[in-house]
């Protein structure tokens, strides 16, 4: 049995009290050796979480002892080693940033699609298949005809739908759009989003990415590459085994084998996206970073504030920085 268990939660819900709820959450999480980052905000809870599978539990079974959170949803995945480095408990507006006033996901989002129906879903070529995830997560793999909004951050999707809905746009004039994203926080958002615009026929794969990875046989699958995830484990596969990629410490990039061979790589210092862009001394310094983390790795010890299990967008948990 492996010796730890990663949980990615959310649920959107009413939580006019989400302030309240920030210390005890906190306290449950640290009491029971529980690290990751957990959002809170007045539409709902996002996060992702990980420790010792007793002590994940005991902080699911926390939050669902609230009637308002009984119906939550998590997904797991077990590992050898603490993906993260702190717990942190934090307060949003948002728990995961689109920025359009007045959307309530948790009574408008789209219909949902289980993992084992997706494929059906999306080989009809009269369905619009969207990938609402970032520019840097659609890099390392997709499902096949997906398109790619290539947003840099979530908050820039209404410009894209607003885009491509006009006349000649990918969504112009199609009755059909499915929708997926890491986890499915992101779906049921730019899904009830996509319904305020007028659009009425909107899917979206439950679970997201992971439930697929973790459902569908890799024989029968349409996913192609890598998926994205938001801790240490940097990328996933099939049966949400970790995947072949590298955080580079200094962009927060994920890197790929391309990458990672490029003359432009320096472990901790740079890489081909960031290479470039900062002076000597930064990456001097970033050199000197890495080295003490070397350093620390060598004696057993975890080299605390230095790696943040964080990504380019930023928006949080579960699909956040986790979306």
């Amino acid at each position: 049995m492996s010796a730890y268990l990663t949980a990615a939660l959310y649920q959107f819900v009413d939580l006019p009290d989400c302030a309240q709820l920030q210390a005890p959450l906190q306290a449950c999480c640290d009491a029971h050796h529980v690290r990751g980052l957990l959002l809170l905000a007045p539409e709902g809870i996002n996060g992702t979480i990980a420790g010792p599978p007793d002590g994940v539990h005991a902080v699911l079974t926390w939050l669902r002892s609230d009637a308002r959170l009984a119906g939550l949803q998590h997904q797991e995945a077990r590992g050898e080693r603490q993906p993260f480095y702190r717990m942190r408990v934090r307060l949003k507006r948002e728990i995961v940033t689109l920025g359009v006033p007045g959307l309530n996901p948790a009574r408008n989002a789209g219909t949902y699609v289980k993992a084992q129906d997706w494929n059906a879903l999306i080989d009809d070529p009269a369905v619009v298949v969207v990938d609402t995830r970032n520019d840097y997560e659609v890099g390392i793999g997709s499902f096949a005809r997906a398109l790619n909004p290539h947003t840099r951050s979530f908050a820039e999707f209404p410009a894209w739908v607003a885009a491509q809905s006009q006349a000649g746009g990918a969504l112009a004039g199609q009755p059909r759009i499915a929708m997926f994203c890491t986890g499915g926080i992101r779906c049921e958002k730019s899904t009830a989003y996509l319904k305020s615009q007028g659009f009425e026929e909107v899917y979206h794969l439950e679970g997201g990415i992971l439930q697929y990875l973790k459902t569908v046989p890799e024989s029968d699958s349409r996913w192609q590459g890598d998926c994205f995830v938001f801790d240490e484990r940097v990328s996933v596969g099939h049966g949400l085994v970790s995947g072949q990629h590298q955080l580079c410490r200094a962009c927060r990039m994920p890197l790929g084998a391309a990458e990672l061979a490029s003359p432009h790589y320096a472990a901790g210092v740079r890489c081909p996206f960031c290479h470039g862009t900062r002076s000597p001394k930064q990456e001097r310094a970033l050199g000197e970073r890495e080295r003490q983390m070397a350093l620390a790795a060598q004696r057993g010890q975890a080299h605390i504030g230095t790696h943040r299990a964080a990504a380019p967008d930023k928006t949080i948990p579960h699909e956040s920085r986790k979306a």
